[in-house]
């Protein structure tokens, strides 16, 4: 796990669960620890299950089929996955299931790239940009499902990490927007193209990735937009 998607699931945790998570359940899709786990940084009394679909340090439940979660319907308070929809062949259908499992004030933590080098593991498949939390939403109530976005962001590269993470929060059931106040954008400042539930305008609007960006700078391109043939 890189830096800055650590620090986004942090930030998610002290956000939406605050420093004592006693009596709540999270659960981690895609659990494995390689360099890093949300665990770590998770607040205390959380019942934390890890689960993969490969044993190894972190995975507390191996899965037989990666699109089916061994838990009850509305059971778990609170889903995490970081740097997993983009291995996901069909992250559509694991997004139903997540929902499936959560309670309806339920939450689910999203954090994939944006960008990115080719990585199998065991295959790459997607990568997730601004419009993408809203996208699955409409995917969830045309699916009978009440989901909602709370919020969505690219978090900017730190410390010349390769990766651009995009970051979006998910409650359940609409009808319980209210129950969950805070936001991480409400003290982040290295994002760009952020959502917050309530608005369709932008924060920090981009049309270019920092790549892109730095490419302009060295090929002295001032037009914005890149437009090397």
């Amino acid at each position: 796990m890189h830096a800055s998607a650590l620090a986004n699931g942090e930030l998610f945790f002290k956000t939406y669960l605050g420093a004592d998570g006693a009596g709540r359940s999270v659960v981690e899709i895609g659990s494995q620890d390689v360099n890093g786990s949300l665990r770590s940084v998770c607040p205390a009394g959380v019942e934390y299950i890890g689960v993969d679909f490969t044993a190894g340090k972190g995975v507390d439940v191996v899965l037989d089929d990666p699109y089916e979660l061994p838990f009850d319907d509305a059971s778990v308070d609170c889903c995490v996955s970081s740097s997993v929809f983009e291995h996901s062949e069909m992250f559509w259908v694991l997004f139903l299931e997540v929902l499936r499992v959560l309670r309806p004030e339920g939450l689910f933590y999203l954090n994939a790239p944006s960008n990115g080098l080719f990585h199998r593991y065991p295959v790459d498949c997607w990568r997730f940009y601004p419009d993408s939390g809203r996208a699955l939403v409409k995917w969830a109530r045309r699916s009978g499902l009440a989901a909602e976005l709370l919020e969505s962001f690219v978090a900017a590269q730190r410390n010349n990490e390769t990766w651009s993470d995009f970051v979006a929060v998910f409650v359940r059931d609409a009808a319980h927007v209210g129950r969950h106040p805070n936001r991480m954008l409400a003290t982040k400042k290295d994002f760009y193209n952020g959502l917050l539930h309530g608005s369709d305008e932008f924060l920090n609007p981009r049309d270019l990735t920092q790549e892109m960006l730095r490419l302009e700078a060295i090929l002295g391109i001032a037009s914005g937009r890149l437009q090397v043939k």
